[in-house]
């Protein structure tokens, strides 16, 4: 799995690392990286991997289930990024 990201004209530097970054999250190198730090037991890893499955079909049926009700789907709101993200209220200096 080889990320490559291409310095754009006129794009900074850190412009270009952010946008590695992002790439590398998407396609899940950092999670992958996380996982291989400490050695995981079968039966922990089945059990991590079958409560991921059952998130993942709960999210499913509960969007299926508001659109069947007309309800819009639940959205982040706009300033809910997480630490580091955009949107945030700087900090006094």
């Amino acid at each position: 799995m080889t990320i490559k990201v291409q310095v754009r004209q006129n794009e900074s530097l850190e412009a270009a690392l952010r946008r590695f970054k992002r790439q590398c999250n998407y396609s899940g190198v950092f999670r992958l990286a996380k996982a291989r730090t400490w050695h995981e037991k079968r039966s922990d890893k089945l059990r991590r991997e079958r409560r991921e499955r059952l998130r993942t079909i709960q999210r499913a049926s509960r969007i299926a289930r508001d659109l069947i009700m007309g309800k819009q789907p639940r959205r982040r709101p706009m300033g809910a990024r997480g630490p580091g993200g955009r949107n945030q209220i700087p900090s006094a200096v």
